[in-house]
């Protein structure tokens, strides 16, 4: 990996550097104005990605069921795994962002990438991130909302969690978290800080609690335990899907892309951003999760629970403590939510500036007092709010939510990084790249997209009823099915991907900030 010094940007390819424009000359050149606020540093991008992937909230809201798929073997083989998979998709992506830092992120690569069908590519791949991040949004929402709910269980013995209380604590949830993101850039930074902080100090406390207190843990070898209580007689599959829990954490890393526009020397602190935030994330992780595994202290009953790790807090710290853990795990996840809803109204104004979705003239708009697109947090609030309804009235929503979140968003990492390997020796990196390494990178990277995408459309439990179904090849069948359509019937004449607004001198006079 390299990196440039400030100057205009040449060829990497015929024996030239690459080397990076100022951000605004960088903007220009790509055909946009400056409307956002410049003010996230190298650790504020950092801290949006690693909010967004969030270990706290990964593995507690997804502990229970890598309990019953797979168990401990997966949930810690399959971290160790699937976190190196991650990390070859965040570095070939990485590569990506240096050379193209724009909000338009993905879908703006994919359209400068793209030899033919230009405007097809950056469609479909828009669309792609715009479910994934709706679905990111709604299921952190939708933990937070069954944590605090356990959280009010222990404190109030009377209260009763129930599926209709659960909808509506995430639906106040996600509108808290909106407004959150409705004020300015300054404080939407100021939070990401606290939250890095917040979730390195609550992971030591966790572990150490985890570590020091109980009376009892189990033996080294308990890592290898296997169990497949999913109702689907082949082990294989069954353990296989214990990796959805993994693939789940690892989501929203393209956050750092996304905040392109807001970040200073962005072709190198974004992909830096990337990189970073699932390497930290990677090592955190597997700490939290050994800890977690090893407290365990009947697994049966505790696989059985309502809520897994709670169970485990309770039995190996006691009651008191377990409720302060919980806090911190519960707060874990709102900051969460909060910096993956800014990531999905980042993504959702830059589709719009480009005339991409219906109501584009509102969507990309900047209110004048906050330089935030406040319009499209509120659709991005609506959306995630219809992909959280059918929790109503079934209890798999929490996971066909994550399963919409991990396909639609690893699709579209899969297409930038798919386009810049048939691309080949034409590609023109930004300063940070990855060399000759690009292609076998890109290459692993595509691949296990592909494979994961396939596994986490699949059924997620048996018998199938229309309880258990996994929606989410019909929640993400729909979105597609609409955009074809849409496309065919109307943007194909239109929309032909990113758009320019004029020479590199015309667009700097129209910045607006």
């Amino acid at each position: 990996m390299s990196e440039g010094i400030s100057a205009p940007r040449a060829k990497a390819r015929g024996g030239a550097v690459p080397i990076a424009l100022d951000d605004d000359a960088t903007l220009h050149a790509m055909g946009y104005p400056r409307k956002l606020t410049r003010r996230f540093q190298a650790f504020d991008n950092f801290a949006i990605s690693f909010t967004i992937i969030n270990i706290i909230s990964g593995i507690f809201s997804g502990f229970g069921f890598g309990l019953n798929a797979g168990g401990p073997s997966i949930l810690v083989f399959g971290w160790i795994g699937v976190s190196v998979m991650v990390l070859f998709v965040g570095a070939a992506m990485a590569e990506v962002a240096s050379a193209y830092p724009t909000s338009g992120a993905l879908y703006f690569s994919a359209g400068k990438l793209a030899k033919r069908h230009k405007g097809a590519w950056s469609w479909y791949t828009g669309w792609l991130n715009f479910v994934g991040q709706v679905g990111g949004t709604a299921a952190t929402g939708y933990a937070a909302a069954t944590f605090l709910q356990a959280f009010i269980a222990l404190q109030w013995p009377s209260y009763e969690p129930t599926l209709h209380r659960t909808v509506l604590i995430t639906a106040l949830i996600i509108v808290l978290q909106g407004l959150a993101n409705t004020y300015t850039v300054h404080l939407v930074a100021v939070l990401n800080r606290i939250s890095v902080w917040w979730l390195l100090s609550g992971l030591v406390v966790i572990v150490t609690a985890l570590i020091v207190m109980p009376e009892h843990h189990q033996s080294a070898s308990f890592v290898t335990h296997f169990a497949n209580n999913t109702g689907f007689t082949n082990g294989l599959y069954g353990g296989m899907l214990g990796l959805l829990v993994t693939s789940w954490t690892f989501t929203g890393f393209d956050g750092s892309f996304h905040m392109s526009e807001e970040t200073v020397r962005a072709t190198v602190n974004a992909p830096k951003g990337i990189t970073r935030a699932i390497g930290y994330s990677a090592i955190a992780g597997l700490l939290l999760m050994l800890a977690l595994v090893y407290s365990i202290r009947d697994y049966d009953r505790v696989a059985s629970a309502d809520a897994p790790p709670v169970q485990i807090l309770i039995d190996g710290l006691g009651l008191g403590t377990a409720k302060v853990v919980l806090l911190i795990v519960i707060g874990a996840m709102l900051f969460c939510g909060l910096a993956n809803l800014t990531s999905n109204t980042r993504q959702i104004f830059a589709f719009s500036r480009d005339g991409a979705m219906p109501g584009s003239r509102w969507w990309h708009s900047v209110s004048p007092r906050t330089r935030t697109p406040v319009k499209a947090v509120w659709l991005a609030v609506a959306c995630s709010l219809a992909l959280v309804l059918p929790g109503w009235w079934s209890h798999t929503a929490f996971t066909a939510i994550v399963s919409v979140n991990v396909v639609g968003l690893f699709l579209a990492y899969a297409v930038p990084i798919l386009l810049r390997l048939r691309l080949g020796d034409e590609f023109q990196p930004g300063p940070w790249h990855l060399g000759r390494w690009g292609r076998p990178v890109g290459v692993v990277a595509v691949t296990w997209i592909l494979l994961s995408s396939v596994l986490f459309m699949l059924p997620q439990a048996s018998p199938i009823t229309a309880h258990s179904f996994n929606y989410a090849p019909i929640a993400l069948g729909v979105v597609l099915a609409v955009a074809t359509v849409w496309w065919f019937a109307a943007a194909r004449r239109r929309f032909h991907g990113p758009v320019s607004y004029g020479r590199p001198d015309e667009v700097a006079a129209m910045d607006l900030v």
